[in-house]
């Protein structure tokens, strides 16, 4: 593409696009600003990238609309946005080459069930399992050594990666995407302790269902209810190596990243961010527009919408930083207690 044709793409998109410099030049493909070469296309979305801006060997850089931009003696162009980070991932999407999950049509070695509904122009690879009475979209694609157990649905235009698992009675939506090593509808973690001290099994009878437009993270694991249905929103994004435990309901648009453990019952609101490694007690409801730092672990429930959390046990931001504060001045405190008690023992004893 040219840089007049990116402008033109992206003014659809963003309406007043500012083009400072040659817009003639033809773009390649994308790079990171401090890698970029003669053209390329990158961006600065991040205060700290802006020091990239005198070095870089980019022909075009995309940047915020508060950004200084003019023309460069070597040749740079700027395109200045109002949101850059958007902008540069629509240019991504334009450069990015088809990922080929499996070929077209159905393999013959895929083994296909019995009394199992295929919608058109749906691919299935190569040993891909499709159980009895399970539901196939059109335009669905189900890559390599995949496994839907009986009576799966899959909503249109959902990919599938190679050796994602599936149980039984699994409702996934339209648009999904669910990556490798991903297993959907495992038993949820239900054991009742007996007098002896052994567990007995608790029955897992219910279902996972995904909603429209959701991706699922490499080997992450939704496990199914006791009874009813773990639901995971409309546009939930779901990082790599996530647990979602049984009879969770996780809200609309929100987003999890990786190592996040949510244990069972627990209820997200929409448009939540969980931050890696975050933990959660069972039986816990949160609110929508809650943000939670990496590495926090919530032990009750937060009621009110739209409030930072971070800390073990979780506490809103403001109240932990001041607390994390007080934690760090503990060694000098204690050497002025210190001083305060040798002094008053000097002073008693004279």
């Amino acid at each position: 593409m040219t840089i007049n044709e990116i402008r033109e793409y992206l003014a659809q998109f963003f309406g007043n696009v500012e083009l400072h410099g040659d817009g003639g030049s033809v773009i390649s493909g994308p790079a990171k600003i401090e890698e970029a070469e003669k053209g390329q296309v990158t961006f600065v979305a991040n205060e700290k990238y802006l020091r990239f801006l005198e070095t870089t060997k980019a022909s075009l850089v995309i940047v915020g609309s508060s950004v200084p931009a003019g023309d460069r003696l070597d040749g740079t162009s700027f395109i200045r946005v109002r949101d850059p980070y958007t902008a540069f991932m629509l240019l991504l999407q334009k450069f990015s080459r088809p990922r080929v999950v499996a070929a077209p049509g159905i393999s013959a070695t895929a083994v296909i069930g019995k009394d199992v509904n295929i919608g058109s122009s749906v691919s299935i690879g190569d040993y891909a399992v499709i159980g009895d009475g399970c539901s196939i979209g059109d335009n669905v694609v189900i890559g390599p050594h995949a496994v839907l157990l009986q009576d799966v649905s899959v909503g249109s235009s959902t990919v599938i990666y190679p050796r994602v698992i599936c149980y039984d009675g699994t409702v996934i939506g339209r648009r999904v995407v669910i990556h490798s090593g991903s297993v959907i509808g495992a038993d949820g973690f239900g054991f009742a302790p007996q007098e002896d001290g052994s567990y007995l099994k608790i029955p897992q009878l219910g279902i996972v269902e995904i909603g429209d437009d959701c991706e699922i993270g490499a080997n992450t694991t939704i496990d199914r209810a006791t009874m009813g249905s773990t639901v995971i929103g409309c546009g939930v994004k779901i990082d790599n190596l996530v647990q979602v435990a049984h009879n969770c309901r996780i809200g609309d648009h929100t987003v999890i990243a990786a190592q996040a453990g949510i244990s069972g019952s627990v209820t997200v609101g929409r448009n939540c961010m969980i931050g890696g490694q975050a933990g959660f007690a069972g039986h816990l409801e949160l609110a929508d527009r809650i943000q939670v730092a990496a590495k926090s672990g919530l032990s009750k429930s937060f009621p009110d919408a739209g409030i930072s959390l971070r800390g073990t046990p979780a506490q809103p931001m403001r109240e932990q930083l001041k607390q994390e504060a007080l934690v760090r001045g503990l060694g000098s405190m204690k050497e002025r207690i210190e001083k305060l008690e040798a002094e008053v023992l000097r002073i008693t004893r004279g």
